[in-house]
């Protein structure tokens, strides 16, 4: 069966390998992003190119609207369009963290609460977020990156709920890491305040932000515990050591790729799947250490 995708943020990084492996399938592509020059390069008789900016609603809104008048039905929404942002909490300024959760979260809210009357109408349909294992839990100077994701996960879980009656399924991809442009030139940075300096040493590898016309704008190795997408710090190394955590590595995004067409195939599936190698593993670090925290109130059961 030959279905229709909607893929925002699709010019680079997961959001393309979605799009070429979702076209090697055969099905039909809406792709959208920014600046969508980008995609020529994925050009097929399947493709159909429109630029968005997630961060303004009516934009997605009418966007949504011209995808399903252009194709008739949209079978899965991909909400993938989003960036890494990096620096301590006193750190960032009110423009920063504004800019990061219009993007990461009211970008996907904003493309969901237009495509969920479409779906409706066709009682049919399948909305997937892409999250990541730093939902699960949480990684020091990645506050805002935590915070956007974990309430894209929040409102999400609620609207699988909303939407199950109508035979719509959503599901929370919580992503691994994968050898994208996330931890390179997608990244920002805040400006660095001396006091952190330990703590960025630890996490980042090197004592200050890098500046924009960095070429690696972060030297965080692929393999080592503090990868930045990884959920929790209580269980880190901070001398970085490869050994500390050998089952978190970057996979290259083809792999994220088949494991989203994988999931788009699956008669029920499950509101929250975890994907990329290792990423069942932090998950599993975060939620023992959530665990842990709430055992020392005597009053709490954790459940068996």
């Amino acid at each position: 069966m030959t279905r229709t995708w909607f893929i925002t943020g699709a010019n680079r990084g997961l959001g393309r390998a979605f799009t070429s492996a979702v076209l090697a399938e055969g099905d039909r592509v809406v792709a959208t992003a920014r600046d969508p020059k980008g995609m020529t390069e994925l050009a097929n008789d399947r493709l159909t190119v429109l630029p968005l900016d997630i961060r303004e609603r009516e934009s997605a809104i009418a966007t949504v609207d011209k995808a399903f008048a252009l194709m008739g039905t949209i079978d899965v929404i991909v909400n993938n369009a989003g960036y890494g942002l990096v620096g301590a909490v006193e750190e960032l300024t009110e423009a920063q963290i504004r800019d990061q959760m219009d993007t990461n979260f009211y970008g996907a809210l904003w493309v969901s609460q237009a495509a969920a009357p479409h779906l409706r109408a066709q009682g049919s349909g399948h909305i997937v977020q892409i999250s990541t294992v730093g939902a699960v839990g949480s990684l020091p100077l990645f506050s805002m990156y935590n915070a956007s994701k974990w309430a894209l996960e929040g409102f999400s879980a609620s609207l699988a709920d909303e939407l199950r009656p109508f035979g719509i399924s959503v599901t929370l991809a919580q992503m691994g890491g994968f050898d994208t442009d996330w931890a390179k030139s997608s990244m920002r940075f805040a400006t660095g305040i001396p006091a952190y300096e330990d703590l960025r040493t630890a996490i980042l590898g090197m004592a200050s932000y890098p500046t924009a016309s960095s070429a690696e704008p972060t030297t965080v190795p692929a393999g080592t515990p503090t990868t930045p997408d990884k959920p929790t710090s209580t269980h880190t190394d901070p001398s970085g050591s490869p050994d500390a955590n050998p089952a978190w590595i970057e996979a290259p995004p083809e792999v994220g790729a088949a494991a989203l067409v994988a999931l788009a195939k699956m008669p029920n599936p499950p509101l929250r799947k975890i994907i990329g190698p290792g990423a069942h593993h932090m998950v599993a670090i975060a939620l023992d250490q959530r665990r842990k925290d709430y055992t020392t109130d005597h009053e709490f059961t954790w459940p068996a």
